[in-house]
């Protein structure tokens, strides 16, 4: 996928941190220094977001799914709007401890939110006091809050996607020590060691994150849509195999319960004769 420079730059996506608080790591990445600022070099992020695009939209054509994560501040709402729309999970709010360590803990979680709005359609809820209703809701919407938008990730993400590496440093070293590859916007002062495919951008400017984000939703989308043109018939034959499995069982099931009819009647016949 193209990315295009004279974008990258009018989205300030080169201007670093200061100086004084870069990460030495950083360094291959680094053009020059202006004003004490360091100045990332475009060249090398129009390389490495073309190859994060082109391995992250691979992951999204085997049909698997990638976890976003971006808690600051100036990354929430371009996230959120920007992810939701390829329909991909991602943590905005703040990143739970465990939430890929321990993931069966997050799916209980998840559980207990379907849990809550069955009991509110079955009538279960009405038959509840005032407090314990106030007490629920609170409880709901604080699931909601944390895990809405992770609530159809029903198995550990293939990959992550992290919109600053050292606020979620977190989450970066739970996917590392699950394997699960990690992409990132690295900017100066941050460790790029930990990340599979570094992104050296400017991780703190709406118009940076935003165009960087416009690259790998783009190649996930992509990536999606190719899956679809390319196997087709599978899915197709997997309904029909679904459908006919059912028919096959019921048939089965069928077969066995006038198996066990006509045993039944065999055994009272003898046992009427008997008693003749």
């Amino acid at each position: 996928m193209a990315v295009n420079f004279e974008d990258l730059l009018n989205a300030g996506v080169h201007f670093g941190h200061l100086k004084r608080k870069w990460n030495p790591a950083m360094a291959p990445y680094i053009f020059m220094e202006k004003g004490g600022i360091h100045i990332i070099d475009l060249h090398k992020t129009a390389a490495k977001l073309e190859e994060a695009a082109a391995a992250i939209k691979q992951i999204a054509k085997s049909g698997r799914k990638i976890l976003f994560v971006a808690t600051k501040k100036q990354a929430k709402e371009i996230v959120a709007e920007k992810v939701k729309a390829i329909n991909m999970p991602y943590v905005t709010e703040r990143w739970s401890g465990g939430m890929l360590t321990n993931f069966p803990t997050v799916r209980k979680a998840v559980k207990k939110m379907t849990t809550i709005d069955k009991m509110a359609s079955d009538g279960t809820f009405d038959q509840l006091s005032k407090r314990e209703k106030l007490q629920i809701n609170r409880q709901r919407e604080k699931l909601e809050k944390n895990l809405g938008s992770i609530a159809d990730l029903t198995r550990v993400p293939a990959a992550l996607f992290v919109v600053d590496v050292t606020k979620e440093k977190i989450a970066v070293k739970e996917a590392k020590r699950l394997r699960i590859p990690v992409f990132a916007m690295v900017d100066t002062n941050s460790n790029p060691n930990d990340v599979d495919f570094v992104i050296p951008a400017n991780d703190d400017a709406a118009k940076s994150i935003s165009i960087v984000l416009d690259v790998i939703t783009g190649a996930i989308a992509e990536g999606v849509a190719e899956r679809k043109v390319d196997n087709p018939e599978k899915d197709n034959a997997k309904g029909a195999d679904g459908k006919h499995g059912k028919v096959r069982k019921t048939r089965a099931r069928k077969g066995g319960d006038d198996a066990k009819a006509e045993d039944a009647k065999a055994d009272a016949e003898n046992t009427e004769d008997s008693n003749n």
